[in-house]
């Protein structure tokens, strides 16, 4: 039986998507083991200077936390939910990340030489988060333990971009800062590359 929307649920719906209450676990390939004594982090790229933390010293990074709506390509939807972890704007605000002048763009590096893409305004905006945490527990392994890129819709918030839930890399390793756009695993796959869910960009043309 599907579930009758209010006005403002409706609003918070974009077209083409259906609400779920479940979180489907969705991805390509296996899911990597967890060893939290050698994973590090990294940034390089069009950064003044590299970072390389381990995950005791990830984990000692100020917290953000977000409520906001999510929205995956393959049409279902999962609104209010919470999530926590490291913002790239508190990365930025402590000086561990200062992208050179010619930086556009980040290229999210995962476990398996998985890669999504983003403009750099995206990644910096307040939707956006480094998460290590959902409903106030530890991310799954499936759902990408133990760090993952989150985009979502912040409730109230028209201003931020939204994107499709692919775009947040699951077993994030590392950023890639860079001055030209390069397309990720399922962009090269026939995604389309900026996956705005309100323009409904889930596939690029001829697919």
């Amino acid at each position: 039986m599907f579930r009758k929307l209010d006005s403002e649920t409706k609003k918070r719906l974009p077209p083409g998507q259906h609400l779920t209450e479940r979180f489907p676990v969705l991805h390509y390939g296996p899911v990597p083991q967890l060893d939290l004594e050698n994973w590090t982090f990294r940034v390089w790229g069009e950064v003044e200077k590299p970072l390389l933390l381990t995950w005791d010293e990830f984990n000692a990074l100020p917290r953000t936390k977000l409520h906001m709506d999510i929205h995956c390509v393959t049409t279902w939807s999962k609104l209010d939910t919470n999530w926590e972890g490291v913002s790239l704007k508190t990365l930025r605000e402590l000086g561990l990340v200062v992208p050179k002048p010619g930086a556009r763009f980040v290229i999210q590096h995962a476990e398996f030489g998985y890669t999504a893409n983003l403009p750099l305004a995206v990644m910096d905006a307040d939707n956006f988060l480094l998460a290590t945490h959902y409903e106030g527990q530890p991310i799954s392994l499936e759902h990408g333990a133990p760090l993952r890129g989150i985009c979502g819709a912040i409730p109230g918030r028209d201003d931020l971009k939204d994107v499709y839930f692919w775009k947040g890399a699951k077993w994030l390793r590392g950023l890639e800062f860079s001055q030209t756009d390069v397309p990720g695993f399922w962009e090269r796959a026939g995604y389309h590359n900026e996956g705005d869910v309100w323009l409904e960009q889930r596939y690029a043309r001829g697919f």
